[in-house]
């Protein structure tokens, strides 16, 4: 029997009007902005009426390290808030917004998928309340004044070779990703070297999630650095005058939007930088928000624990002041196997060993969130084909580990068939825990890479390209040592090789360069091979999405 795709299950379902599922929340309908009958953004009003109010439980779900299998993190973010809703607690969801570039390209949307969905998800999956194109705008309108500086007479001395701050568009097109700018003559420009990141890669995108309001976001933005002056000097929006215009194309996409689960649960989606490249979470405002609004509050972190949790962990919730009360490993038995040497053509039939090969990968994650003194429950998110022999395997070794251990059903039975977990997570919730980062924000920069490298991926060490070392002295003459390191890294690894599967060992990290993002607060340590423009695949997903002449979209997952 065939199952029904996921818009085919999204479209048959008639959502609660945003208002009402505002209410369910204590926000009234005069403190939303509504964008037709079922999305709407959320005044900041409400947080300021709601700041005395305690905060609730905050649960972060996270995964493996990720398969072609899949593993099905934003799916089992959405059935545990529909199944904690289940067994009668006052639940949401804050998640991050989808970047249309996969959506048309290789990887797909991210509302969820069978029975655990956020809807309207066509709009989700495609131009929602407009929040991405804001932060397009805002950027290249960042650069178009740069470069008109220099056109009209350069008076900050810009050294055009220095210029650090590209264009960015919402899709995939690896044909933008290096060019020259400025030809044609006198009148058109100065030509340069330049090219084109994707929108989610932005220092904007990441500015706008770590701002705790208007005025902060302004202050942020204004000390991005765009370039560097004939004598090293840095350039930042502010020197530019651009800062005041960013925020005003801003002032409405810094607001979380509001939206539904299929089966009625608020959820929050508000930002999405991406997670191997940027931090990789939902906004701080969403969350806090959401925080203030219900008892549980369920988000994720991007990919693996390796790059979103920590990054959740050492740069999000240090910069808003939050502490997780528990936080869900998402596996499957399938993409354990794939760790264990299987190919995604031979996960069908039970493998004992190449499971027991696989699972020291999950054992790796469930340790280091616990390094961090949090309470793990593990999620397994069943395929027809698991057997009982392998998931009783599963069990084993997450007991011998401290870690709670929960199957989950929700992508065919929605919150029914998250029960389970929910129920396991309220229990870790109200464990005693003693949360810490991996790394004090004292050290220096290479000290905080060798933590998270020795800690996080297990290597045993990290080296630097001459191009590090440079970048590195200059970030310290330019008193920016202190700043959080966000570690740029293939998502397929828990090294920097995406070949080395598994739990590799005996390996170094090799950081390439380090960008500065003075704005978001934090340095970007690149390793590997990070694309911060994707291109299509061979057939993209593009091929085959459609339209009928009543507008119902079709082909989208």
């Amino acid at each position: 029997m065939s199952f029904p795709s996921d818009i085919e299950i999204a479209q048959s379902v008639t959502p609660e009007k945003v208002i009402d599922v505002a209410s369910s929340i204590g926000i009234s309908e005069d403190e939303l902005e509504l964008y037709g009958k079922y999305k709407a953004k959320v005044s900041p009003s409400v947080m300021k009426r709601l700041a005395g109010k305690p905060d609730g439980k905050l649960i972060l779900v996270t995964a493996i390290t990720p398969t072609p299998a899949g593993e099905g993190k934003t799916t089992t973010t959405v059935g545990l808030t529909d199944g904690l809703r289940k067994i009668g607690k006052n639940a949401m969801a804050a998640l991050r917004e989808p970047s249309l570039g996969p959506s048309f390209g290789l990887k797909g949307g991210a509302a969820g998928g069978g029975y655990a969905q956020v809807i309207p998800m066509e709009d989700i999956n495609l131009h929602f309340t407009g929040d991405l194109h804001a932060i397009t705008t805002a950027h290249n309108l960042c650069a178009a004044m740069l470069d008109n500086h220099i056109q009209q007479g350069n008076e900050l001395n810009i050294d055009p070779r220095r210029v650090v701050f590209r264009r960015v568009m919402d899709l995939n097109e690896r044909a933008l990703r290096n060019i020259v700018i400025g030809l044609g003559g006198k009148a058109h420009g100065v030509p340069r070297e330049s090219g084109f990141d994707i929108t989610v890669a932005s220092e904007v995108m990441a500015i706008l999630c770590l701002a705790s309001d208007l005025m902060d976001l302004k202050a942020r933005l204004g000390r991005m650095v765009l370039a560097y002056t004939y004598d090293g000097k840095p350039v930042t929006a502010s020197d530019i005058g651009a800062a005041g215009s960013m925020a005003v194309l801003l002032k409405d996409a810094i607001k979380p939007n509001l939206v539904q689960t299929l089966e009625g649960s608020p959820v929050f989606i508000h930002g999405g930088p991406f997670a191997n490249i940027a931090h990789g979470c939902n906004s701080i405002q969403a969350t806090r928000l959401g925080l203030k609004c219900a008892d549980y509050l369920v988000t994720e972190a991007g990919f693996g624990a390796d790059l979103g949790a920590e990054k959740f962990l050492d740069i999000k919730c240090r910069v808003a002041g939050l502490k997780p009360d528990a936080v869900v490993v998402v596996a499957t038995v399938r993409a354990l196997k794939m760790h264990g040497g299987r190919k995604k053509t031979e996960l069908n039939t039970e493998d004992l060993c190449a499971l027991e090969a696989g699972i020291p990968n999950l054992m790796k994650h469930i340790e280091n969130i616990q390094k961090y003194g949090l309470p793990v429950v593990v999620a397994i998110n069943r395929f027809p084909n698991d057997t009982e022999n392998e998931l009783a395997l599963v069990a084993k070794k997450c007991e011998e580990l401290g870690a709670s251990f929960a199957l989950s059903e929700v992508w065919s039975k929605g919150g029914e068939g998250g029960k389970e977990l929910a129920r396991k997570v309220v229990e870790a919730c109200e464990k005693p825990s003693s949360f810490r980062f991996i790394y004090d924000s004292a050290m220096s920069p290479k000290e905080k890479m060798n933590a998270i490298a020795r800690e996080i991926y297990g290597a045993d060490g990290v080296d630097f390209t001459a191009q590090a070392e440079k970048d590195l002295a200059q970030i310290h003459e330019l008193g920016k040592d202190d700043l959080l390191v966000c570690m740029a890294k293939t998502q397929y690894s828990l090294s920097d090789d995406p070949a080395k599967i598994g739990r590799p060992s005996g390996f170094r990290i090799t950081v390439r360069e380090v960008r500065l993002s003075a704005g978001a607060g934090f340095l970007v340590a690149v390793t590997g091979e990070i694309m911060t423009m994707p291109g299509l695949p061979k057939k993209p997903a593009a091929l085959n999405i459609d339209v009928d002449s009543d507008g119902k979209i079709t082909g989208l997952f």
